[in-house]
Formats: C-alpha cells, structure tokens, sequence
C-alpha cells in the first residue's frame, strides 16, 4: 500500500477511539473520508461535524460511490471486533478492495518517521498523552495518535507538520497483537499484568507477544520499562536495545518522594544524577505520576528542557474517563474513570483514598467482558474492597456471549465493604439519591458512561 496512490479511505468501525483518530489524520490531510459505526455516539457527530460522512445502518448501498467505483484508490480500514457477517466488509472483501486493519495503517504510517510507541496491559493512554502534551507544548513537531480524548486538545490526534522531524507519539495496542505492527525507535512498556485472557489464553502467552514488541523496537533503539515489568523477561530479551526501568519508588528512574497537597501530586524526579524537583502533576494519581516519570525520560532523550517538561506536567489536563472530575466541590466529589482491569481500580481508589482520606468512597462499577469477570474474580472483590461502599452493574458484554455462572454477583461475595449491592441501570440514580455520599466513582469501559451526565444531574444541587 503506498498512501500517496489512494483517494479514498472507507472505515468499517470509524467511531472507535483509535480509528477516529486514523479518520480525522486522514480528512486533515485532505483524503477522502467516511465510514460506519453500528451506534451514533459524540464521538461519530464531532466526526460529522468535522465533515466525515458517517452511517449506522450495515448497507452496501451507503457505502459511497467514490469509494465503490474506484478500487484502486481506495481503502478500508476495519476494526477486529466486526462481526462475520457484517455485509459492508463481506462486499468490500469480496471485490477485492485493499483491507487494513487500523494496526496495520499505523504502521505505515510511522514507518518512515521517528517513533514513540507506549505499549502496556493499562497506563498507555495517559502515557502516550503525556508524551505528546509535553512535545508539543516544547515546540517539537510532533503527530500523535492516542486511545483518548486529550482535554487540553479536546481530540484524540495530534496533527504535526509533514516531513523527517515530525515525532510520531502513538499508543501500541496489545490487543489482538496489533502492535506488533509497529518498529519504534524509543518503546515504553508501562505494565505486563495478565489481559486479554480470551485472545491470548494464558499470561505467558501475552508476555511472549510483549517479547515480540521488544524485538520490533530499532536496533540500538531505547526501551523505557517498569520496574516490575522488567522482571518478568529475560536479560536476552534486551538484547540490542538500550533498557532503563523506572517506578514510582523502584527502578533506575523514580520519584524521590511523592506528596499530595491541594489535589495535586508534587514529586522529585531522579534518574541516576539527574534530579528535577519540584514537579507538580495536576492530574491525580500515584499511578499517573509513574506515567509522567515514563513520559520525562522521553522528552529528555528528545532534548526538551527541563523548565519546558515542567511547565507542561503542570498545564496537562488529563484524558476524558482517565481519573476526570465531574463535580467537584466541598461537599460532594464525582469521579469518572475508565479502570477495567484489578490493578487499574487498585491503583485509582489508593489515589483516590490519599487525596480524601477522610471521606466515603462510593464506587458504581460495570465489569468489562464474562471472560474477563471471571478470570480476575477474585482480583476484582480485592481490588474494589478498597473502597467504602460498592454498586455492582451488570457485565457489559462488549463483543462476547453470556457465560453460565458468571455475573456481578459472583463478585459481591468475596468484596469486603461494608456496603455493597447489584443494582441495575434503571435503579441507580434513586440507590445514590437515597445513599450517604461524599465521593463517588463511576469505573468500568463499557457503556457505563452514558450514565456520567444523568448522575450529574441528579447529585448537583
């Protein structure tokens, strides 16, 4: 495929969170653009609004007719998670059209350029955020695709200028092992936690597909690894690559203390004699300050100055559901936040926890997939016990069938909170109207979201 021949670009999906961003790269570099989602969601009408057709009824007759009259000048570009049957893609398939996965896409799309890839089992979207945040308010030239809504961009996708200096920062996704479609010059590896179980089958399937991104990074090219992660490869799996580990305490680069004052986390950031203190994260979180530790290291191999590092650590906004305040106020904090795997919600309720310590927690949570309630059942109870009072939905099954035995309630049992209840959608509201709250948490990836806007206007005076 060489990108300069093609005209047109259909998407089969176009209002995921990684193919939007392929969508708007394009239309901003003046393809033509359209596709399909099976929803309407913000995200496809700020697509259209952006002037990108697209549709939500699977018809071969929508498809649009520059597309259908001109195979080789056009290209399509699908997610995974389309279903067999799907009759726009079977059509497109069966007339021979050039058929990409999004993985495949960026892939060449940063072949020729430097680049940045942020691969791990959780951390990646704020990382890779981070990242471009930092470059781009450092005035490199930089492009970068994301798995979220950067607030300070109000988009998903950094458009640089064309050419050999423009840094591409893009988020490698584990699943399906689509990145491994990618050969970075620097990698980052944020987390190896066992994911994806009904893709991989075990975890050391998974660490096998994160030891094949390790040998898809540029010979002599630089792996930023966390500290715990590290330890799971061995010493051959490094080989011909530069490798430096960091942690939030542990690790060749960590934080020389860590502190909470005012909402923000302030940290020290040491790597061998290098100290940069003094650095204030707007964005709350222990687990975010690891992330901005990883992103640091970067930006000071690419030469960014450390005032400038700062100066964008401070102004960066965070990503939409990645640990985003919905009220905020003396008597009621509500949080939203994107956490779907136990370590994702350990690590948001310790936060949560340190920056209220005093307070009720109150967690809505939606598990993510039968397979993967009932792999980290267990992980799952652990993890939300942090928390004072629990309401469990029922399991999103995104792209899975219903499996016998396996629901929210197989994790009420084990959960330790001294308040915890299922409660279905059409409950929730009048649960919380009738509950003691002072902080409250919506978590989970599915379409628990959707119910962010009625409980803030429910819980806001």
């Amino acid at each position: 495929m060489k990108l300069k021949d093609i005209h047109n670009v259909y998407f089969i999906g176009i209002g995921g969170i990684g193919m939007s961003a392929l969508a708007r790269w394009f239309s901003a570099n003046g393809y033509f653009v359209a596709g399909y989602d099976k929803t309407s969601t913000p995200l496809t009408k700020a697509l259209e609004s952006e002037g990108i057709a697209v549709h939500s009824s699977d018809s071969i007759e929508l498809i649009p007719s520059s597309v259908v009259s001109d195979k080789s000048k056009s290209l399509i570009v699908y997610t995974p998670a389309v279903p067999k049957d799907h009759q726009e893609f079977n059509f497109l398939k069966n007339e021979g059209f050039e058929i990409l996965k999004r993985s495949q896409v960026l892939g060449e799309l940063t072949k020729d350029n430097f680049t940045i890839a942020v691969a791990g089992t959780h951390g990646k979207t704020t990382t890779s955020s981070i990242i471009a945040h930092i470059l781009k308010s450092s005035g490199i030239n930089c492009t970068a695709f994301v798995g979220g809504i950067m607030t300070n961009y109000n988009s998903n996708l950094i458009i640089g200028k064309e050419g050999a200096d423009n840094v591409i920062v893009v988020e490698a996704d584990e699943f399906d092992r689509s990145f491994l479609t990618l050969h970075p010059d620097i990698a980052i590896i944020t987390a190896v936690d066992a994911d994806h179980l009904d893709i991989y089958g075990s975890a050391e399937s998974l660490k096998d597909s994160f030891k094949d991104f390790i040998k898809n990074i540029k010979r002599n090219g630089k792996l930023f690894i966390e500290e715990r992660s590290a330890g799971k490869f061995s010493i051959e799996s490094f080989e011909g690559i530069n490798v430096e580990t960091y942690g939030l305490v542990n690790g060749a680069i960590h934080s020389n203390g860590v502190s909470v004052y005012k909402g923000s986390f302030h940290f020290d950031y040491q790597r061998g004699d290098k100290l940069i203190r003094g650095v204030k994260l707007l964005l709350p979180g222990f687990h975010n300050t690891e992330n901005s530790i990883a992103a640091i290291s970067v930006a000071l191999d690419l030469n960014v100055k450390e005032d400038a590092i700062k100066l964008a650590i401070e102004n960066f906004k965070g990503v939409k559901r990645r640990f985003e305040y919905i009220i905020k106020s003396d008597n009621l904090v509500f949080i939203d936040d994107y956490a779907h795997h136990p370590e994702e919600i350990k690590a948001l309720l310790n936060s949560v926890k340190a920056l209220f310590p005093n307070k009720k927690i109150t967690v809505i949570f939606q598990p993510h997939l039968f397979t993967r309630t009932r792999d980290f059942a267990d992980g799952f109870s652990e993890s939300l016990s942090l928390a004072n009072e629990v309401l469990l939905l029922e399991i999103y099954p995104a792209r899975e069938l219903p499996i016998d035995g396996v629901s929210s309630s197989m994790l009420l049992e084990k959960i330790t909170s001294g308040q915890k209840f299922v409660c279905s959608k059409e409950d929730l509201i009048d649960k919380l109207l009738r509950s003691d709250l002072e902080v409250v948490l919506t978590v989970g990836a599915g379409d628990i979201d959707a119910m962010v806007s009625p409980i803030k206007n429910a819980l806001q005076p």
